[in-house]
C-alpha cells in the first residue's frame, strides 16, 4: 500500500508527463494570422491565443492593406499572398498542422490538443470552416458536393491542414491584392481532382470552426463551471474556433460572438482581462481632466437632483468642464439656479439653450468637439439628464478600467431596460443576448463589449483626437444619435486618402478599425429615470411622479428618518393616540405649498362649497383641494405607500384601506382664517402634515386635542400627526397670530 506521499508523487508526475504529451502535440501546431494593425479585434484575438497557449505567427503587420474593404465586398487576396510566403519552406514538414485563421473577428473557445484531436478525428489532410451561405459568386453554388447534413459551402476564414497540402494550395495563387481569398480556395475546392489529391473537406458540422454568419440562431453559450463554450445546438458540437463573420460583420452577427469572447478569454465568466487595457489607479496629482457633455432633450424629470449629483461627484471640480445642451424651455429656470450655485465651482461651463435650435445629433457633435479641439481634455464623458448617479466614484471607475469608450451599467429600476444592448438583429438594432439579463441583474459581473451604448459613457480624448477624428459621428441616415456613434466606432474605417489613386479605387483602401465599447457592472453606479409621461403644466411636475419613478420620488420627497419608524420606533405620543412622526422632506413641503400657491383659488373657508356632497361644509376651512391641482391619485398612492404602514404600526389590528375622499391643503393667516373651532373629522383616522416651520413662517398654531387637555403647540416642518377622526378626538387649530401657517390633511377610511 503506497503512503500518502507516494501517491501525492504519482498523481503528479502523470500530471507532468500529462502535460509533457500536450506540449509535444501542441508543437506540431502553427497557427498563422494577418493583421495588418493592432485592432480591438485583434487584441481580443491574441488574448483569447494567449490563454490557451497556442503558437501565432502574425503575418503583414505595419503593411498597408490592400485587399480591399472586405467587409463589404469582395477582397482579401493579400492574405494569401501573406500566407504563400510563410508557407515556403514549410513543404517538407509533413508532421506540421497549419491552422490559418483570421484574428481582427475571432476568437479561440478551446485548446490546441483539442483542435488536433478533431482535425485528426476528421481523416483528411486539409479541413475548410463551412457556412450556409455561398459566397461571393452564388453561381458556383451547384457545384458544390452535396452533404446529407450539415453546411455545405467554403468560408476561407478557417483553414487547417498538414503544412505540405497547404503549401500545395496556396502555391497556386497568382492573383492581386484586392481579388478575393474565398472565391480563390473555393474554385480550388470545387475542382474533383484537386479535392481528392489534396485530400480536403469541410467542417460540414462545426466541430472545429463556428461561423456566425447566418448561424446565430443555431449557437448558444453554454454555461460551465469554469468557463463559457460556444455550443452549436443543431449538430450538438462544442466550436473550438468562433467566427463572427459576415457580410456587414459587426453590425448584424458578430456581437454575439463578442460576448462569447467577453468570457472566453477570462476562462471564467466573472470578469474580461485584457492585457493590452490594464485598468490604472488615479493618484491626487494626476487627475485627468474630463470635459462633461450634459444633454437635456426633453422634458426630463428630477433634474434638480442631476444636477446635484453631478456636483458631488468625488472628482476635483478645477478639473471638470461642464458642457450643456438643454432643448427644453421648461428646464431653463433648473438650469439657471445650478448656474448660479456652480459657475465657479467647474473649471469652465458653457450652457447652450433651446434658442439654438439644434438638434441631438448637432449638440452632440458640438459637446464632443470641445474635447476633440481641446490638447488638454483627457476624457470626455457623455451623460444624459435621465442618468441618476448614485455612486460618486463613477467618474474615477470609468477612468481607471483604461478603456477607448466604457460606460457604467444603469437601469430602470425594477425593469431590464438598461442604457446597453447584448446583441443586434440582422437589421442592426437591438437583440437580446443570452446574458443580458444575468449582466443587469448582476448574476456575472465584469467589464463587457457590448455592440450599443446610450446614456452615459466616457470615451479618452485621444481617441477623439485619433480614431473618432471626423465631426459628425452623431449624424447617420436616421438613425439617432446613440445608434449612429456606435455604429461609426464599430465600423470604424482608416480611410488613407492620399494614397487612394483615383476615386475609384479609394474604398479598397480602408482599413477596418472597429472599435470595441465596453459596459461595466462591477460596482453598482445608479440608475435611469423614465421620461415618458413627464407632464410638464404643473409648477413642480416632480411631484407627479410618484408612479413612473418611485424610487427617485421617495429619495426626493420622503423624509430620511422615515424608515427609522420601522426599525428604531422613530415616532412620539404627544397626546394619547395621537401619534406625530416624519414623513416628508422640506423640499416635498415647500414644492407642494408653491403647487398650490402657483394654483391660487383657495377657498375662503366659507360654508358654501360646490367641491363636497351638499355643498355645504360645517366646519370650512381656507383650503385647496388635492382633487383641484388633479393630485388625489397621487396622493392617495402616497397614503397608502406611506402612510398604511405606519397605521398598522400605531394601531394594532386595524388595517386601513388608505382610502379617503377629502384631502386639501389648509392656509391659516390671521387676516384670512387664522383658526379651527372644536370639531370632529370624518374619518377614522387622520393625517395632518406641517408643510413650513413655526417661528420661521409663522407664529402662533398648533393642535387641542379637548378629551385629553392636550396641545401641541410646535408643529415640525415634514412631520405629520395621525389621530382618530371620530368620538374620541374632538380639536380644534390654534389661532395663528403671525405669518402664513400650512398643513395637508386626509380623513382616511370615512
Amino acid at each position: 500500500v503506497c503512503s500518502c506521499s507516494v501517491r501525492s508523487m504519482l498523481r503528479r508526475v502523470l500530471v507532468l508527463l500529462s502535460q509533457a504529451v500536450i506540449n509535444v502535440l501542441t508543437s506540431k501546431l502553427l497557427v498563422l494570422t494577418v493583421a495588418t494593425q493592432e485592432t480591438d479585434g485583434y487584441r481580443r484575438f491574441m488574448q483569447s491565443a494567449d490563454y490557451f497557449n497556442y503558437t501565432v505567427k502574425v503575418l503583414g503587420m505595419g503593411e498597408e492593406w490592400r485587399g480591399g474593404d472586405v467587409g463589404r465586398s469582395i477582397g482579401g487576396g493579400q492574405k494569401v499572398r501573406l500566407l504563400k510566403e510563410a508557407m515556403e519552406g514549410l513543404r517538407d514538414q509533413e508532421d506540421l498542422v497549419v491552422l490559418s485563421v483570421d484574428s481582427y473577428d475571432l476568437i479561440f473557445a478551446g485548446g490546441p490538443e483539442e483542435i488536433l484531436r478533431k482535425f485528426q478525428e476528421a481523416n483528411h489532410k486539409v479541413l475548410f470552416a463551412a457556412e450556409g451561405l455561398v459566397w461571393p459568386d452564388k453561381r458556383l453554388q451547384d457545384k458544390y458536393p452535396s452533404v446529407r447534413s450539415g453546411k455545405r459551402f467554403l468560408n476561407s476564414g478557417g483553414i487547417i491542414g498538414y503544412a505540405p497540402y497547404v503549401t500545395k494550395i496556396v502555391e497556386q495563387w497568382n492573383l492581386h491584392e484586392n481579388d478575393d481569398d474565398q472565391l480563390f480556395y473555393t474554385k480550388i475546392y470545387l475542382d474533383p481532382q484537386q479535392r481528392e489529391s489534396l485530400n480536403m473537406t469541410l467542417d460540414h458540422k462545426s466541430q472545429i470552426f463556428q461561423n456566425l454568419n447566418g448561424a446565430i440562431d443555431e449557437v448558444l453559450l453554454k454555461f460551465g463551471t469554469e468557463r463559457v463554450r460556444v455550443r452549436n445546438t443543431v449538430y450538438d458540437t462544442l466550436p473550438v474556433v468562433v467566427h463572427g463573420n459576415a457580410n456587414t460583420k459587426v453590425s448584424k452577427t458578430l456581437f454575439m460572438f463578442e460576448h462569447a469572447g467577453n468570457i472566453h478569454c477570462s476562462g471564467v465568466w466573472v470578469q474580461i482581462h485584457d492585457p493590452s487595457s490594464k485598468t490604472c489607479r488615479i493618484t491626487v496629482s494626476e487627475y485627468p481632466t474630463v470635459m462633461v457633455g450634459v444633454f437635456i432633450e426633453q422634458p426630463t424629470p428630477f433634474l434638480s437632483q442631476f444636477f446635484q449629483r453631478l456636483a458631488t461627484l468625488d472628482y476635483p471640480k478645477h478639473k471638470l468642464n461642464v458642457f450643456v445642451h438643454n432643448n427644453e424651455v421648461y428646464h431653463e429656470r433648473h438650469i439657471q439656479k445650478f448656474w448660479e450655485e456652480n459657475k465657479d465651482v467647474f473649471n469652465s461651463f458653457k450652457v447652450v439653450g433651446p434658442e439654438e435650435n439644434l438638434s441631438q445629433g448637432e449638440a452632440r457633435n458640438m459637446g464632443m468637439g470641445l474635447c476633440r479641439k481641446d490638447p488638454g481634455c483627457d476624457y470626455y464623458l457623455s451623460m444624459d439628464a435621465d442618468v441618476m448617479l448614485t455612486n460618486r466614484q463613477t467618474l474615477k471607475i470609468l477612468i481607471e478600467q483604461n478603456r477607448k469608450i466604457i460606460g457604467p451599467l444603469v437601469t430602470r429600476h425594477g425593469k431590464l431596460w438598461s442604457n446597453f444592448w447584448g446583441a443586434l438583429s440582422l437589421d442592426g438594432y437591438y437583440a437580446r443576448s443570452e446574458d443580458y439579463i444575468d449582466i443587469v441583474q448582476s448574476k456575472r459581473v465584469g467589464v463587457w463589449n457590448i455592440p450599443y451604448m446610450a446614456h452615459i459613457y466616457l470615451i479618452k480624448g485621444e481617441v477623439l483626437r485619433n480614431e473618432l477624428k471626423e465631426r459628425k459621428h452623431f449624424v447617420l441616415e436616421k438613425l439617432d444619435p446613440d445608434m449612429a456613434l456606435c455604429r461609426h466606432a464599430r465600423e470604424l474605417t482608416n480611410h488613407r486618402e492620399k494614397d487612394s489613386p483615383n476615386p475609384e479605387t479609394f474604398h479598397m483602401l480602408r482599413v477596418p478599425k472597429g472599435m470595441f465599447m465596453y459596459i461595466t457592472n462591477r460596482h453598482e453606479f445608479g440608475r435611469l429615470i423614465s421620461t415618458a409621461n413627464f407632464n410638464t403644466s404643473h409648477y413642480n411636475s416632480d411631484l407627479w411622479q410618484i408612479f413612473e419613478n418611485p424610487m427617485d420620488w421617495k429619495e426626493k420627497y420622503i423624509h430620511p428618518n422615515y424608515t427609522r419608524i420601522f426599525t428604531e420606533n422613530y415616532l412620539e405620543e404627544p397626546c394619547p393616540d395621537v401619534f406625530w412622526f416624519p414623513v416628508f422632506t422640506e423640499r416635498a413641503c415647500d414644492e407642494l405649498v408653491e403647487e398650490m400657491e402657483h394654483y391660487g383659488s383657495w377657498s375662503g373657508g366659507n360654508h358654501e362649497d360646490k367641491r363636497i356632497t351638499g355643498g355645504y361644509e360645517t366646519v370650512p376651512t381656507d383650503d385647496i383641494h388635492m382633487k383641484q391641482i388633479g393630485y388625489d391619485k397621487e396622493w392617495l398612492h402616497f397614503i397608502r405607500e406611506f402612510i398604511s404602514p405606519v397605521t398598522l404600526k400605531v394601531f394594532s389590528g386595524y388595517y386601513t384601506k388608505g382610502y379617503a375622499v377629502m384631502n386639501f391643503v389648509v392656509k391659516y393667516t390671521p387676516g384670512r382664517q387664522a383658526y379651527l373651532r372644536p370639531h370632529h373629522d370624518s374619518s377614522t383616522f387622520t393625517i395632518n402634515v406641517a408643510l413650513n416651520s413655526k417661528g420661521t413662517d409663522f407664529q402662533g398654531g398648533g393642535c387641542r386635542f379637548h378629551r385629553y387637555n392636550c396641545s401641541v403647540d410646535s408643529p415640525r416642518k415634514g412631520w405629520s400627526f395621525m389621530h382618530p377622526g371620530r368620538l374620541t378626538h374632538l380639536h380644534e387649530g390654534l389661532p395663528t397670530t403671525n405669518g402664513t401657517r400650512y398643513i395637508a390633511v386626509s380623513f382616511i377610511d370615512p
